[in-house]
C-alpha cells in the first residue's frame, strides 16, 4: 500500500494549488484526477487566455447560502498574493475591463505556472486516475484507485462542480460529501447564457451577433452594468452570465437600454429641435438600426415622428426601453455554464482551514463548495484562496 501525507482529488485550479502549496511545507502529496491532462478548465477559460483574478475582489460578489464563509480565505490569500506569484513566474498580463486579469498570451501560462510549483514541492500527479472507493478506517483514508489502495492522512476534494460536462465534470465531490455525511445545497447552472421562448426567440433570432452596452436586473433587484450578446438561442454577454446567477426560472428581466442616458429627457430635446425627425431614426444613434426595427415589430416602440408625440406616448416609450421586460424561457445549464451554483454546504466546514468539521482530515476547496463567484476572475481567486487557506492546516502526521 502506498502512503502519503494528502490526497488530493482533481487537477483543477484549487487541487493544483493547494498541492504545490501542501508539498512545499514538506508534506508527500499525491494528486488524482481522472482525465487526460490537468488544469483542462483554466486552459478554455477566458476565451483561453484565463481571467485568474480580479483587482477589486470583494466577498460580496459571491453567492453562497452563508455570505460570510467566503470572507476568511480571501482575506489571507488575496488577488495581491496571487498577483506577485504570476510576477514571479514573469507571465504577462493585462487588465481588461473592471479590473479583470487575462494572461497576454495563453492561459497555458497559468497551468504551467501551477505544474512547475508543484513539481518544485514533489508532488506526485496522476492522471486517468478511477477512484472506485474511499473509506476512513481509524486515522486513515483510503483511496482504491486503478485496482491499488492507497493511503493519506488527509483527505481533499478539489473536483469541481457541474459545469462543462465535456471537460469531466461529475458529481463525484458531492457523492463523497454525501458519503462522509455532508449536506450539498441545490445546485444549478451559473454565469450561463438564457435560451428564450420561441415566440420571443423567432423575432430576436436575426439580432443574433449583435452586442449593446445595457443595464440589467433581476426581480431580487440584482444589477449589473456590461454588455448584452444577442445570439441564435437567446441572450448571452457578460450582463446576461452575471444575472443569471440571480434568475430563478420564471421570472423575468429588465433590460436597460440607455444605461447612461435620461430617454424623457432626450426625446423632448430632440422634439423641439427636430420635431420632423422620426422617432427610429433618432433611435438609431443610440442602438443598432436592426435591434429598433426588431423593437417596432415587437410594438414596443411606435412607427412616428417626435412631434406625433405627446407626454404620455414619451413617458411610456422612456420606460419601455430603459425597462425591457423579458422571460427567459432557461439557461443553456451546465453544458456552456462557466460554474456551479450550490455545492457542499459550508456549515459544516471550517471558513479558517477548509477541513470538515464532521470527519477529521477530510476537506473541500474550490468550486465543489457552496461558493460562487461573479464572472471576471472571482471564481479562480476563490480556487486560490480556499486552496492556501487549507494547505496552511495539514501538517505531517
Amino acid at each position: 500500500m502506498e502512503k502519503f501525507d494528502v490526497i488530493i482529488i482533481g487537477a483543477g485550479a484549487a487541487g493544483l494549488f493547494c498541492a504545490a502549496n501542501a508539498g512545499q511545507k514538506g508534506l508527500k502529496v499525491l494528486i488524482l484526477d481522472s482525465g487526460k491532462k490537468a488544469g483542462r478548465k483554466i486552459l478554455m477559460s477566458g476565451g483561453g487566455r484565463c481571467n485568474f483574478t480580479n483587482l477589486y475582489i470583494d466577498p460580496n460578489a459571491y453567492i453562497s447560502t452563508n455570505p460570510h464563509f467566503c470572507k476568511s480565505a480571501l482575506a489571507r490569500f488575496t488577488q495581491w498574493d496571487f498577483i506577485e506569484l504570476v510576477q514571479k513566474h514573469h507571465i504577462p498580463y493585462h487588465e481588461k475591463t473592471l479590473g479583470q486579469l487575462f494572461c497576454d498570451n495563453s492561459a497555458q501560462d497559468i497551468v504551467d505556472l501551477l505544474l512547475t510549483e508543484c513539481k518544485v514541492a514533489g508532488v506526485s500527479l496522476r492522471l486517468q486516475s478511477e477512484i472506485a472507493q474511499i473509506k476512513k478506517i481509524d486515522n486513515k483514508f483510503l483511496v482504491y484507485v486503478n485496482e491499488k489502495i492507497i493511503s493519506s492522512n488527509a483527505l481533499i476534494v478539489a473536483s469541481g462542480g457541474l459545469s462543462i460536462p465535456k471537460l469531466g465534470a461529475t458529481p463525484f465531490g458531492y457523492r463523497i460529501a454525501e458519503q462522509f455525511g455532508h449536506t450539498i445545497q441545490p445546485t444549478r447552472a451559473a454565469l450561463v447564457p438564457f435560451t428564450l421562448h420561441k415566440e420571443l426567440l423567432d423575432v430576436l433570432h436575426t439580432l443574433s451577433g449583435i452586442a449593446i452596452p445595457v443595464k440589467i436586473s433581476s426581480q431580487n433587484a440584482m444589477t449589473f452594468q456590461e454588455n448584452l450578446l444577442f445570439t441564435h438561442r437567446g441572450l448571452s454577454g457578460p450582463a446576461i452570465l452575471q444575472i443569471s446567477s440571480y434568475w430563478q426560472p420564471g421570472e423575468h428581466i429588465s433590460i436597460n437600454l440607455f444605461p447612461n442616458i435620461n430617454l424623457i429627457d432626450c426625446l423632448i430635446h430632440e422634439q423641439t429641435i427636430h420635431p420632423n425627425l422620426s422617432l427610429k431614426n433618432l433611435l438609431t444613434k443610440y442602438l443598432p438600426k436592426r435591434l429598433i426595427e426588431t423593437l417596432q415589430v415587437l410594438k414596443k416602440i411606435p412607427d412616428n415622428s417626435l412631434k406625433q408625440l405627446n407626454m404620455k406616448q414619451i413617458n411610456t416609450i422612456a420606460e419601455m426601453l430603459h425597462n425591457w421586460q423579458i422571460q427567459p424561457n432557461s439557461t443553456e445549464g451546465y453544458r456552456t455554464a462557466e460554474v456551479t451554483l450550490g455545492g457542499v454546504d459550508t456549515n459544516s466546514i471550517s471558513s479558517k482551514t477548509m477541513e470538515s468539521e464532521k470527519v477529521a482530515g477530510l476537506y473541500f476547496i474550490g468550486e465543489v463548495v457552496d461558493v460562487t463567484g461573479w464572472l471576471g476572475g472571482y471564481n479562480f481567486q476563490w480556487a486560490w484562496s480556499s486552496a492556501w487557506t487549507c494547505a496552511q492546516h495539514l501538517t505531517k502526521s
